[in-house]
């Protein structure tokens, strides 16, 4: 079977800022221009501009919100089809402690209590991202929804659902992923600068899933051609 996720792709932005964000939306903004910038010079006066943009685009990411409100913020849905049980790819999933084995941005995630997590994801130029998690709603062998607490530096929400898929080939896993990133489209086009797109993660996270469900591996492109979880 493939291992290419494919089944579906779904993207949307909104701007929303007010004024109270404007301090905010400028830190991302020049940041994101100093980064860029520097970058392109490839040069180690560019390498220093290009962290300075970035410590300016980390402190923008200081928006607290329970979850996502509304439209707000950028969507994106990803499937994959994965030649295992429901019950067994539910069960994994569920135990978040996994999750960083096969999402690569993710570098722990700390249960706290039967409904609370501790999340902790990479960030621009080696910094990090923390905030705390909720299940909103969870139903056996059939989805996971969960949102981030108040307080998070970029407000989320998630949901994977676990269905048969047709002619006894397998679960189709759908992930549904909303976040609010810092200034909104533009802070989705920093991101994206650094390779941290958010439908290319998902897209690669459910790759790897697919391969750790079926055959005991993550591909990886770091320093070799395939690589086995322990």
């Amino acid at each position: 079977m493939s291992s290419t996720a494919t089944d579906s792709t779904r993207t949307r932005a909104s701007a929303y800022l007010s004024g109270p964000d404007r301090v905010r939306v400028a830190s991302v903004v020049v940041g994101g221009a100093l980064a860029v910038f520097g970058l392109s010079r490839r040069s180690a006066p560019g390498v220093g501009l290009a962290v300075a943009g970035g410590g300016l685009v980390v402190h923008g990411l200081t928006r607290t919100a329970a979850g996502v409100p509304g439209e707000r913020g950028i969507a994106v849905e990803r499937a994959v089809t994965v030649n295992r049980p429901v019950a067994q790819l539910f069960e994994y999933w569920r135990d978040f402690t996994n999750l960083p084995r096969f999402m690569d941005h993710l570098e722990s995630v700390t249960p706290l209590d039967d409904r609370r997590s501790h999340w902790k994801a990479k960030g621009p130029l080696g910094s990090s991202v923390e905030w705390d998690a909720e299940i909103a709603e969870e139903r056996p062998n059939a989805l996971i929804a969960w949102r981030s607490l108040e307080g998070a530096r970029v407000p989320n929400t998630g949901s994977v659902r676990f269905a048969p898929a047709p002619g006894d080939r397998g679960t189709i896993v759908t992930v549904n992923l909303t976040y609010d990133p810092p200034a909104g489209p533009i802070g989705a086009a920093v991101a994206k600068l650094f390779g941290e797109e958010p439908d290319q993660q998902v897209r690669e996270d459910l790759r790897r899933f697919k391969r750790i469900m079926e055959a005991g591996e993550v591909p990886t492109i770091t320093g070799q051609t395939s690589g086995r979880e322990d």
